[in-house]
């Protein structure tokens, strides 16, 4: 057994971090403490930054302060075009609370460079350094709670429910969906934002403890470290095969108006800034796939195309689905993109009955040693990770080679060092 096992296989007398049980009844039976709610930062909602003059005394001031920074960024998914930060968030010891307007400030590139060096304390990640990317902003060291929450086997690791059962306060959430791009925007919506950083600090040193005594810090330290270094990802291949009920959509003439579709669609959202979705619905894509109207006629009757769209926007519609219609065989779009790596797992059994029952064997192995060490089988070892090892195993699977195929997909060495030994076994499971 690993220390992080014996560690997890104990029974603290609360639950990780120090928090009420789910139930609400603490290890010795007690009643555990209700939550406080959290209704105002510590000194008050600050004015929101959004000029040059405010932005350059916030830089001094996050500056000069000590300790990591706390940081998150608002954006308006599902009512602009794309993913661009509308609000973003900071809060340091000796600084305060800022909250600064990307629109107004564009470039925060300065700031990004006074905090160099210094950790930036995040709330899934990934999910946010995009859109600061985008105006300057790129920790060179962050600790991220989400994922920290994950590592430490925490059931629900939203931020409410970590700051909930960590640090015992609650959370207001009833903004995190609103439209971020509204100017100016309301004093309530500015106390939920500046709320998001008030105790991400005091939540990160409890969660450092929390991981220390499971001995599992050095991992979050690795995967935090991974997270910093990677890049930008790649521009996705065909995204519109991603449009919700594509499964519906069989034949290669109507995946071409899916494709003219959510073309004509992506341009008119971009050029008018708002969300794909308000221009014209998935929904409506894959009706107009399924049915191929001739006309503007029989698009009208289609679900979606109805009397309060006008003449013009049913035109531009109809043209997307003739253009499609006029295709020659040779430019339809094939069923399926070209994937590299493995087939689908449900094809493996008539493909390589070898590697299926590889395959079987790490998953079965992979999943009883998450549950062991209290951690998501995701966070454990990538499922991907997992398939490639398996369809194109070392030709020899020793521990060595299979630490070195694990290391070249991109597995942390806390990763390698735990799942090598299942997957060695697994790879050398009995042919069928």
């Amino acid at each position: 057994m690993t220390d992080a096992q014996d560690t997890a296989a104990e029974t603290p007398l609360r639950t990780p971090g120090g928090g009420p049980p789910d139930d609400g009844v603490a290890a010795d039976g007690a009643a555990a403490p209700e939550p406080i709610p959290l209704l105002e930062p510590r000194e008050g909602v600050p004015p929101v930054v959004a000029d040059a003059e405010a932005l350059a005394r916030v830089v001094e001031a996050f500056a000069a302060g000590t300790g990591p920074v706390a940081v998150d960024a608002e954006r308006a998914s599902g009512y602009r075009y794309g993913q661009r930060a509308y609000l973003v968030q900071l809060r340091r010891e000796g600084a305060g609370t800022a909250l600064i307007d990307p629109v107004g400030c564009p470039d925060l590139s300065a700031l990004g460079e006074a905090l160099d060096g210094t950790e930036w304390i995040l709330h899934a990640a990934t999910q946010d350094l995009p859109c600061l990317r985008e105006i300057g902003m790129v920790p060179s060291e962050l600790f991220d709670t989400e994922l920290a929450g994950r590592l430490a086997g925490f059931p629900r690791v939203g931020l409410g429910a970590m700051v909930e059962s960590v640090l015992g306060y609650v959370l207001e959430k009833g903004h995190s969906a609103v439209d971020w791009s509204t100017r100016p925007l309301p004093e309530p919506w500015l106390r939920y934002a500046a709320l998001d950083v008030e105790l991400l600090v005091d939540l990160r040193d409890a969660l450092e403890k929390e991981l220390d005594r499971q001995g599992k810090l050095e991992w979050a330290r690795q995967e935090f470290a991974a997270i910093a270094a990677a890049p930008p990802p790649p521009p996705r291949k065909d995204p519109w095969r991603r449009t919700s009920g594509m499964h519906k959509v069989r034949r290669r003439r109507q995946m071409a108006v899916v494709r003219e579709l959510w073309i004509a669609r992506d341009r008119i959202a971009q050029r008018r800034d708002v969300s794909p979705g308000k221009v014209l619905s998935d929904a409506a894509i894959v009706e107009a796939a399924l049915a191929l109207p001739p006309n503007v006629q029989a698009l009208t009757a289609l679900p979606g195309y109805g009397a309060r769209m006008g003449r013009r926007q049913l035109e531009q519609w109809q043209a997307a689905v003739d253009r499609a219609r006029a295709l020659p065989e040779a430019q339809l779009p094939q069923p399926g993109q070209t994937v590299a790596g493995p087939p689908p797992p449900r094809a493996w059994a008539d493909k390589d009955p070898a590697a299926a029952a590889r395959l079987s064997a790490a998953r079965t192995a992979i999943s009883a040693l998450a549950e062991s060490l209290n951690l998501p089988q995701e966070n454990l070892i990538t499922p991907d990770t997992v398939r490639r090892v398996c369809w194109e195993p070392p030709q020899e699977p020793t521990a060595e080679s299979v630490a070195e195929a694990l290391a070249g997909h991109g597995a942390r060495p806390w990763q390698i060092e735990q799942v090598t030994p299942a997957l060695v076994a697994a790879l050398r499971t009995p042919q069928p």
